[in-house]
C-alpha cells in the first residue's frame, strides 16, 4: 500500500512561519506531480501548490510569495515552508501525489492541522 505521511502542522501566530514536510512509501515506480492542498472548516478543498517531477511550480494566489514547494526525489519527499503566516490559513493541509504503477494513481495523505492564532 502507497502511503503519503504529512507531519509539520501545529499553532503559530499570525506572521509565523511553518514548514510542512510529506513523505510517500510504499509500492512505487515513479512519483509525478506531488502538492499540497488545504481544507477550512465550512470550505471545500482547494489548491494551496504543487510541483512537477522536474521541479515546475504553480501557486494559488493567496500564498504566491510566502509560500515555497520544494521536493527531493531520492527521498521521495515534498515540503511547503509558509512564511507570513494569516489566520486565513488556517486549515487541514493535504499531501498528494501522482504514483506510478502500472498506470498513474492519485494518493492523498491524512492531513495535518495547522492553525493561526494569537
Amino acid at each position: 500500500q502507497v502511503q503519503l505521511v504529512e507531519s509539520g502542522g501545529g499553532l503559530v501566530q499570525p506572521g509565523g512561519s511553518l514548514g510542512l514536510s510529506c513523505v510517500a512509501s510504499g509500492r512505487i515506480l515513479s512519483i509525478g506531480t506531488m502538492g499540497w492542498y488545504r481544507q477550512a472548516p465550512g470550505k471545500e478543498r482547494e489548491l494551496v501548490a504543487d510541483i512537477t517531477s522536474g521541479g515546475n511550480t504553480n501557486y494559488a494566489d493567496s500564498v504566491k510569495g510566502r509560500f515555497t514547494i520544494t521536493r527531493d526525489n531520492a527521498k521521495n519527499t515534498v515540503r511547503l515552508q509558509m512564511d507570513n503566516l494569516k489566520p486565513e490559513d488556517t486549515a487541514v493541509y493535504y499531501c498528494h501525489a501522482v504514483i506510478r504503477l502500472y498506470g498513474f494513481m492519485s494518493y492523498w495523505g491524512k492531513g495535518t492541522l495547522v492553525t493561526v492564532s494569537s
